[in-house]
């Protein structure tokens, strides 16, 4: 995974699991992804004025959640 603003990056490397309604994962049903796409949305600084609308185009467009459990982490040197 490679996160970038203007030049700088960082990279994570590791293995990448998905969870989602094509992509079951033990221990996460309907509910719990439910609340683990909000988590992470408001995780990343998203906000959202009605959760329920949001929780329905999640659902209708079959969203997943990407967990990455970092196994090297490395960025370019700061300019």
């Amino acid at each position: 995974m490679v996160i970038r603003a203007g030049w700088e990056w960082a990279a994570a490397e590791g293995t990448a699991e998905l969870a989602g309604p094509d992509d079951p994962m033990a221990g996460v049903d309907a509910e719990r992804l439910r609340l683990l796409l909000r988590e992470i949305f408001a995780a990343a600084g998203g906000t959202h004025d009605d959760w329920d609308t949001y929780d329905q185009v999640m659902a209708k467009e079959r969203r997943a959640a990407v967990l990455l459990t970092p196994e090297r982490v490395y960025s370019n040197p700061p300019q």
